[in-house]
């Protein structure tokens, strides 16, 4: 019983969403400012999503990062600094 409402919950907020070119937000298009400052320099505001895939990607890149080096059983090793002068 419990089950079924949890599943359909997950399921419903899953899909409840709309991917686009940068993620999955709850909107279909994006609200994107796009202008030239007086200098000339082009900018883009966009409004945030709710999964960013560049952040996605961070989190699965360092998730097997990790699980490597327990399987492997390696420890993490901070790259030494060249001190110059």
């Amino acid at each position: 019983m419990y089950k079924s409402i949890i599943f359909s919950i997950i399921t419903v907020t899953l899909f409840s969403g709309c991917m686009n070119k940068r993620g999955i937000s709850s909107k279909y298009y994006n609200n994107c400012r796009e202008y030239y400052d007086a200098s000339g320099y082009y900018h883009k505001t966009c409004d945030d999503n709710l999964i960013e895939f560049s952040e996605l990607k961070e989190g699965t890149l360092k998730a097997y990062e990790s699980a490597k080096a327990v399987i492997t059983h390696e420890e993490h090793k901070e790259p030494k600094h060249k001190i110059v002068w």
